[in-house]
């Protein structure tokens, strides 16, 4: 099986047109895709960064869209034409690729295929189901809400696209563990935790 690195090498390879579009990155990733894409919008609203309310529903409908389909156990991405047709030139995609490879390749001494049993099959509807309901999380106009789930979809986005089943528990673990803790202890409750943490860290 490929590595994340060599995916990458492989399609900077097959781009021969000025331009890249979604569709073309789409189309060479395979069953990656997904695995990709949540990594883009999951890893940015994992740092420990506030967001104001509204903005976090914005950043959240991504996740939602693409662990809705992974739950029902879709192997294509579907995405609305005209975002499938956006493209940018093959000049700065290939200096995107460039950056990210070295990163990869440090990635890939870490997270590597193992309990692979846990990445595919009906294994992926259930990380659907679990990234759907850590990415309805992130709606939760609350501090930190953002952060933990996104973390959790970021860490089992890592796991599908390397294959490995420790890193898609991992991340599970988390961000299940912290929706339970939002249900258990309820949204003041849950204020008041978030806060007391804050006045430690602040």
């Amino acid at each position: 099986m490929r590595t994340i690195s060599e995916v990458f090498v492989d399609l900077e390879q097959k781009m021969t047109g000025e331009r890249v579009s979604i569709d073309n990155i789409l189309e060479a990733l395979h069953e990656r895709g997904f695995g990709f894409l949540l990594l883009i919008f999951a890893a940015p609203m994992a740092l420990p960064i506030p967001v104001p309310p509204g903005i976090n529903i914005i950043l959240a409908s991504p996740l939602i869209l693409l662990t809705a389909q992974q739950a029902i156990g879709r192997h294509t991405i579907w995405l609305p034409q005209f975002v499938r047709k956006k493209s940018m030139k093959r000049d700065k995609m290939v200096s995107v690729f460039n950056a990210v490879i070295p990163w990869m390749k440090k990635l890939e001494v870490i997270v590597k295929p193992r309990f692979e049993f846990v990445t595919h099959g009906m294994s992926s509807n259930i990380i659907g189901i679990l990234g759907l309901v850590m990415a309805l999380a992130v709606c939760v106009p609350l501090p930190f809400t953002n952060t933990v789930p996104s973390l959790g979809i970021a860490l089992m986005a890592v796991g599908v696209i390397m294959r490995d089943g420790l890193a898609v528990l991992a991340g599970s673990i988390i961000g299940t563990l912290w929706v339970s803790m939002l249900i258990f202890v309820g949204i003041e409750g849950f204020g008041m935790i978030t806060q007391t943490i804050k006045s430690f860290l602040w």
